[in-house]
């Protein structure tokens, strides 16, 4: 199996089998053409099958010169899932980096917002052009639901269940929950929706997108980014944040502010409840009180 071939398959596999997001097939399939970019340029002539565990601690060694720990755990990670593939089709028998230890990197804690920049933020939005009132729908909804980007542009108007208080979601590998929406969110949505979508000449392919640019078509991740970026640039606040910053925030003043961490997984779609753990570490300062209030001896 030639590198071309391998690399094709692997991006059909992680997308069908998988279920994994545009995004990060790319970023899998980025890790092992860098590897095979490394093979070429040093002459080495061995195909993903017959490639050994020499030469990939050969191909680590020159990548940790290069990049941070974070970048280099991530590109042996990406590596495993690739052999690891190979593995499963049969066409190896032994995944080479089984026993190639990645850096040990500390957990980075996520940047926040406090509700008052919050605020900032939205009440920096232009609502005299018709994107503002979907500028600001978008907004309350990506911190009022804890979304990620991609859940954001993907959200469908079938998605929206305003009776019944929820939105339906769909997440990585295409994962589908429901998250409650609060009634300043669904008045927002419904503002932009009934006032502003109402009037645009939307494509044949968007018309159950709820988020549209002005040519009727769905929003990219990049032009949610920009909006974020500028409205932070506005308000002068000089924190580095983007669309993620706002789903960071809503768990994190949802714990500050008693919520269990269980319903946080949950409504943020997080597999398992260590990735969700990480927002423990962002503000102990209700800690005390907890103990205070609900340990026997106090």
């Amino acid at each position: 199996m030639e590198w071309k071939d391998a690399l094709t398959d692997y991006g059909h596999y992680l997308k069908l089998e998988r279920g994994l997001a545009e995004n990060s097939i790319q970023n899998y399939v980025l890790d092992v053409k860098k590897l095979h970019h490394y093979v070429r340029e040093n002459n080495m002539a061995c195909t993903p099958v017959a490639i050994d565990r020499e030469a990939l601690e050969s191909f680590i060694y020159d990548t940790a010169k290069k990049v941070n720990a974070r970048s280099q755990a991530r590109i042996i990670s990406g590596l495993k899932s690739f052999f690891n593939y190979l593995v499963f089709e049969d066409y190896r028998k032994d995944n080479p980096l089984e026993l190639i230890e990645a850096p040990k990197i500390g957990r980075k804690l996520p940047d926040t917002l406090s509700e008052g920049e919050i605020n900032a933020l939205i009440g920096a939005i232009d609502l005299s052009k018709p994107e503002g009132e979907r500028n600001r729908a978008m907004l309350e909804t990506l911190y009022g639901c804890g979304l990620r980007v991609s859940e954001l542009i993907g959200l469908k108007l079938s998605d929206l269940y305003f009776e019944e208080d929820f939105i339906k979601v769909t997440g990585k590998g295409n994962k589908q929950r429901f998250v409650p929406i609060s009634a300043i969110n669904k008045k927002y949505i419904s503002i932009y929706n009934d006032q502003i979508r109402v009037h645009l000449k939307i494509d044949k392919e968007a018309q159950d997108i709820l988020f549209l640019n002005r040519r009727g078509k769905g929003l990219s991740r990049a032009m949610v980014f920009t909006i974020v970026k500028d409205l932070a640039r506005t308000i002068g606040l000089k924190k580095t944040i983007s669309p993620h910053t706002f789903r960071h925030s809503f768990a994190t003043h949802l714990l500050e502010n008693g919520a269990d961490l269980r319903a946080i997984q949950q409504m943020l779609g997080h597999e398992s409840i260590t990735t969700t753990e990480v927002y423990m570490h962002v503000d102990r300062s209700h800690l005390a009180e907890v103990l205070q209030k609900y340990h026997p001896r106090n």
